[in-house]
């Protein structure tokens, strides 16, 4: 809650990146979707409360920005496993 935006950046990247790589199969695309959409509003509301302005000091434009520069985006990295176990 106290550290930079920039280290919880780096904190949150490296998490969301964990779990992204360990869930990233095919078919659970809507699952991370949702998760990082979480992550964002979870993140955005913590910054909005540690702030003595609140919401003049973090409109969600400004939060989005971050969002974009430090949450990875979720894509699939694991393929279908009839594909992974195709032995020529």
């Amino acid at each position: 809650m106290h550290a930079c935006v920039a280290e919880t950046g780096k904190w949150l990247r490296s998490v969301v990146r964990g779990w992204l790589n360990y869930y990233a199969v095919p078919g659970t695309s809507h699952v991370l979707d949702r998760f990082v959409t979480e992550v964002d509003r979870l993140w955005g509301k913590a910054l909005r409360r540690r702030s003595k302005h609140g919401r003049r000091a973090w409109p969600w434009s400004r939060i989005s920005k971050l969002v974009k520069h430090w949450i990875p985006h979720p894509q699939i990295v694991h393929p279908y496993p009839n594909q992974r176990l195709c032995v020529n």
